[in-house]
């Protein structure tokens, strides 16, 4: 078989690659009547907030909805503010409504002409859903943490999705802007090719490469030899 016909697939992290992940200024709305607690340093709490989520997915599996509602309260009882399940639920309910980053649908359409395109995303199947029409670009798979009943960095979380795609790693490319959540677990995963969208300007290491590194999804195409 040709290589230029061989199947490959882009696969890309939704939650903050694709989609612009306002769940920050979400929960200062939602917790507004609160955050005037004296002493409160709200980026610190918000800080914490984004750890407990990171530490929740390395826990055994619950859904996105759980993880959400149990991190945000730890958060909370650090910081002495006063939880209410309607705080979660808020947030939860949020969560489908955020829509693309701008340059996000022009660049997966001109890679849909030449790539199948997939999200591997640590969410629940119903939230991802009008995520995915906010976007309005067909994706040939969408695999979820609800499917994989694992959340990445877990190793079994992107094996679980070359399986249901049917797919080599060696012929996938992986677009992501989560480090800890992707471009640190795929290093040794034998994947083509990483790309590591760097939207907030963090620091690299060289103990991950390879990998190539953009602002934004608006490089990837011509990265990935595809005409404008």
């Amino acid at each position: 078989m040709r290589l230029e016909n061989m199947r490959q697939i882009v696969t890309f992290d939704a939650y903050g690659t694709l989609v612009d992940f306002q769940l920050g200024p979400t929960t200062v709305r939602v917790l507004a009547d609160r955050l005037d607690l004296d002493g409160l340093n709200v980026e610190e709490f918000l800080d914490d907030f984004r750890v407990m989520r990171f530490q929740a997915v390395l826990e055994a599996y619950r859904s996105y909805d759980e993880v959400l509602h149990s991190s945000l309260e730890n958060a909370m009882r650090l910081h002495g503010l006063e939880y209410r399940r309607s705080d979660g639920d808020a947030l939860v309910e949020a969560v489908p409504t955020f829509g693309p980053f701008p340059e996000v649908p022009d660049a997966l359409r001109a890679l849909k002409t030449r790539y199948e395109i997939a999200i591997i995303s640590n969410t629940d199947d119903d939230l991802i859903k009008q995520n995915i029409a906010n976007i309005g670009v067909e994706f040939d798979h969408v695999i979820t943490a609800q499917q994989a009943k694992a959340y990445k960095p877990s190793r079994e979380t992107f094996e679980y999705a070359y399986q249901a795609m049917d797919i080599d790693p060696a012929s996938v490319i992986h677009v992501a802007q989560g480090w800890e959540y992707d471009l640190i677990p795929t290093r040794d995963l034998g994947l083509k090719r990483r790309v590591w969208i760097n939207r907030y300007g963090r620091r690299g290491s060289s103990n991950y490469q390879t990998y190539d590194e953009l602002r934004d999804l608006s490089g990837v195409p011509a990265l990935l030899g595809v005409s404008a």
